[in-house]
């Protein structure tokens, strides 16, 4: 039992771990890679990126996914902590493109306001939701992080994830991931875990 319980709790540490660096800014040894899976070859991983070229990844023995599942608008609620990524609007402030929504074991990962790369102009808020407003196209949501607060607008039909379950499984071929790889002294990369697509729920961040 207790056995059990240990593996239980470093399941779930490394689920939290997947799902933080899906909202954490990439660095210059650690990149970002979205696309779709080509293979996986024994613990090596190809990938067909959204830039068009492909990408090996060597996996660590024991590596790991996790994945998401959509949540209903109702879920976005004060008190809720968020990594919403968004983009700039033509008259000023900021329109949310897809909204991850953190476990509470989760709250205060990469808290913070800062430039994220789904496209030029970018940003991903990681903060706790202090108030939702209606709107005539969406729900605004007031955003407070440790350094300050910023307004963004939800627009109806975003994507609205949270974290689910996964195994090795749901890694098969053509199917969506985003994965966190770093890069090796002689320009390797390696990974220990990815966030994959799952009954139809693609990695949106």
């Amino acid at each position: 039992m207790r056995m059990r319980t240990c593996l239980n709790g470093l399941s779930a540490a490394l689920f939290a771990l997947a799902l933080i660096m899906l909202a954490l800014p990439a660095t210059a040894q650690v990149q970002r890679i979205r696309g779709t899976i080509a293979s996986i070859d024994g613990n090596t991983l190809t990938v067909n990126t959204r830039e068009g070229s492909q990408a090996k990844i060597t996996l660590a023995d024991s590596w790991t996914v996790s994945a998401l599942k959509k949540v209903d608008m109702s879920a976005i609620a004060p008190g809720t902590y968020v990594g919403i990524a968004s983009a700039p609007m033509a008259g000023g402030g900021l329109r949310a493109v897809e909204v991850l929504l953190f476990p509470e074991s989760a709250r205060g990962s990469g808290e913070g306001h800062y430039a994220w790369d789904l496209a030029p102009g970018d940003m991903m808020t990681n903060a706790t939701i202090t108030a939702v407003v209606n709107k005539s196209d969406g729900h605004s949501v007031n955003l407070k992080y440790k350094d300050g607060n910023v307004d963004i607008l939800l627009p109806e039909g975003i994507p609205l994830v949270t974290p689910t379950g996964a195994d090795r499984s749901d890694a098969k071929p053509g199917a969506a991931l985003i994965i966190f790889a770093t890069k090796q002294a002689d320009g390797t990369l390696t990974a220990a875990r990815f966030t994959v697509e799952k009954d139809g729920v693609k990695p949106p961040m």
